[in-house]
């Protein structure tokens, strides 16, 4: 189970919120022991982006040997 305050990628794309797979985010809740989490997606500046409420199967933890990406953010 991931836990909160975990780094976590977000594996399915959410166009309606501004987020592509790939993107970065952090667990601010736990739901149902790990059946779903809620993660913020913030900018590298610091500004949230989204805040979403996604099953399980939507995000995963960070692997150790993976490096970050930049893309500009397109509004939803």
């Amino acid at each position: 189970m991931i836990e909160e305050l975990a780094s976590v990628v977000l594996t399915t794309s959410m166009p309606e919120h501004g987020l592509q797979a790939g993107d970065i985010g952090t667990v601010v809740l736990v739901h149902q022991e790990g059946k779903g989490y809620t993660v913020e997606f913030m900018t590298l500046s610091g500004e949230t982006v989204a805040v979403v409420t996604v099953g399980a199967e939507h995000v995963r933890p960070i692997r150790h040997n993976e490096i970050a990406h930049v893309r500009e953010l397109i509004a939803a």
